[in-house]
């Protein structure tokens, strides 16, 4: 979607008469249902009076087509200004151009970041000789006729109101520059130069007609890119039931297809695979060229499946096949071939920070799709707003007109195979009373420490010998105070001998494998759907041990946790079902985090009672061979 185009002498006019931001306002208001806010109008109305000086060439043929604001495939995100005609050998070219109102530039240690002023704050953002190039990646690998045409891409920012080239063009950023060079307010004429070196004839915006109509799909390019990242890495290798619900899926994805919209539940405890199975489908259906995407409601498993990947924390092209749960507010029925729903049970009814759009997640990935894959654990549910459940799924499914099939992954891969292990714990933490409640299996080590210190140091020793595979989590029953403050520590125990910060500092939702971050606490939002070798868990005060019973106590939970937002108001009408849905999300909360070792978990508790029942509990723990 192009919110507006014309070739250049009438964008031109359009400039000089003042009207050119009113006419991208009623497009942007037309197409996308929604007035934009001010300060985006006044950005058109000042950059696009810098680009027209640029555009004001005589070099530059008055028909090549101008658009703005191009909404790129599989993302919400726009392109600022294309450029299309014909290069100087007679195939077709766009030039990208991104666009900034930034007076100030600062550099940052991280890759491809830089941190400038935005919402009246000093804010970190990415570099815009990436962004630049990122989005042309997109178009490259996202838009059909882009992709068989080949039309050549070439990517760059204008940031007309900096005059300072210092921060923008630190070295540190040079691979980034190669890319797609920054032109800054006193280079208007290397920014002609540029324009005239890739467009030597128009096209009356030809070309961007074909782009806007052209159907969206993975490039082979791109395919053929994701199937190598795959191809032979052991983690990800299908076993059993795996590989029967990884060729179900595929089956359902072709019967979709051809007009019969499919619906898959996989139900799968902690460890069973059911990530493995949605990176493997991914995968495949993308070298396959279908509109696929897999879906989480946290970040973190993106992140780091992402990462797993493309073996760096880089984005690339890849990213745009990994997307957020709230992404299908408004997409139109069927814009999707097939939706790889990896947490489910961590779905919501709204959407966006304020949880004021949409109407239910289950219904609009229903919606959207033709087929529809859901990998499903509802003892996982950790959230108050968590409403992903196999009946959710069914209804929706129903009235959508799609057929339902389920499947079971029953075969346990993490903590050692150890199914005993997931019914000693369930018993252990009063989730249900299971008939083998003290065995596990001898190669899976689970331990209670006396102190929060020794756990910590427990840990980090792990770590060093598992290559960097070990992480302490934590209840969050802790303020984050060190989101505002760096300097100070969230998590104070044992008269200070053990401080820690929560996570997402520095290494964001990549904590699980960042180099440092085994020195910071994570919780459930960064952990679930993610697994270790060893998981070292600090139980805080909302969990504790009462008159001889495991007891939740939900009102221990950090002031900053969104977890159970909504459970003081249940129980001024309704006290009984407040406490069980609130006990049951404490419940499996620690359920989840003590499940996330593959070879082992240790547990401190901050209630003595609890640690001191805990330990009990072991003793009368036997080991299967």
């Amino acid at each position: 979607m192009i919110i507006y185009y014309e070739f250049k002498q009438r964008f031109l006019d359009d400039v000089l008469a003042d009207r050119v931001a009113e006419r991208v306002h009623e497009a942007y208001q037309v197409q996308l249902g929604r007035r934009a806010a001010p300060a985006e109008y006044d950005s058109w109305r000042n950059s696009l009076l810098r680009m027209r000086m640029v555009l004001e060439d005589p070099q530059i043929p008055s028909d090549v087509g101008v658009g703005i604001e191009y909404q790129l495939p599989q993302s919400s995100k726009r392109i600022d200004v294309l450029i299309s005609g014909r290069g100087p050998s007679g195939g077709e070219s766009i030039v990208i151009v991104e666009l900034k109102q930034w007076s100030h530039v600062e550099t940052t240690g991280k890759d491809a970041i830089v941190r400038t002023a935005l919402g009246g704050s000093l804010r970190e953002t990415s570099h815009p000789s990436y962004q630049a190039w990122s989005y042309a990646s997109l178009l490259a690998n996202f838009n059909e006729y882009v992709d068989s045409a080949r039309v050549e891409l070439s990517p760059c920012a204008y940031l007309h109101n900096l005059h300072d080239s210092r921060a923008v063009s630190d070295p540190r950023y040079r691979e980034h520059l190669e890319r797609a060079p920054v032109f800054l307010g006193y280079e208007a004429l290397k920014l002609r130069t540029f324009l005239r070196e890739r467009i030597a004839t128009g096209d009356t915006g030809l070309l961007l007609k074909r782009v806007e109509q052209s159907p969206s799909r993975p490039s082979k390019a791109l395919a053929d890119s994701v199937c190598a990242m795959l191809a032979g890495k052991p983690e990800f290798v299908l076993i059993d039931e795996q590989k029967l619900v990884y060729e179900t899926a595929l089956d359902l994805s072709d019967v979709a297809a051809k007009g019969d919209r499919q619906t898959l539940i996989v139900h799968g405890g902690p460890g069973t695979g059911k990530s493995v199975v949605a990176i493997n489908l991914l995968v495949e259906l993308t070298r396959r060229r279908r509109k696929v995407h897999y879906v989480s409601k946290n970040a973190a498993p993106r992140a780091v499946y992402l990462h797993k990947l493309t073996g760096s924390g880089r984005k690339s092209s890849i990213e745009a096949l990994f997307l957020g749960s709230g992404s299908f507010v408004d997409k139109t029925p069927e814009t999707f071939d097939t939706l790889i729903i990896d947490e489910a049970h961590r779905l919501n009814e709204k959407s966006g920070l304020y949880r004021n759009l949409g109407d239910n997640q289950v219904a609009e990935i229903i919606r959207s799709s033709r087929c529809n894959v859901f990998f499903l654990d509802e003892s996982q549910q950790v959230t108050w707003h968590d409403i992903g459940s196999a009946k959710e799924i069914r209804r929706h499914a129903r009235e959508a007109g799609s057929t339902i099939l389920e499947l079971d992954l029953p075969s346990q891969f993490r903590c050692s195979g150890s199914d005993g292990y997931i019914a000693w714990l369930d018993d252990l933490l009063g989730i249900r009373a299971t008939a083998n409640a003290s065995a596990i299996e001898h190669s899976f080590e689970f331990r209670v420490i006396e102190s929060a210190s020794e756990l910590r140091d427990l840990i980090i020793q792990h770590n060093i010998a598992s290559g960097n595979r070990a992480r302490l989590v934590a209840g969050y029953c802790w303020d984050w105070k060190s989101k505002k403050n760096g300097e100070a520590y969230d998590i104070e125990l044992e008269g200070g001998q053990f401080r820690m910060r929560w996570n997402l500092a520095d290494d964001g939702n990549l904590w699980l494998v960042g180099s440092e971050s085994v020195n910071e606490a994570g919780c459930i939002h960064t952990c679930q759907g993610l697994e270790l070798d060893y998981v070292g868990v600090l139980v805080g005060p909302d969990l504790v041990f009462r008159d001889g019973c495991v007891t939740a106590v939900p009102e221990a939970r950090a002031r900053t946790d969104k977890s159970l937002h909504g459970w003081k108001k249940l129980a001024k009408t309704n006290p009984v079902d407040a406490m069980e849905r609130a006990d049951r999300i404490i419940r499996n909360t620690y359920r989840t985090l003590m499940t996330r070792g593959m070879k082992g978990c240790f547990i401190h508790c901050v209630d003595p009672e609890l640690n001191a029942y805990f330990k009990s509990r072991m003793a009368h723990l036997s080991n299967r061979s």
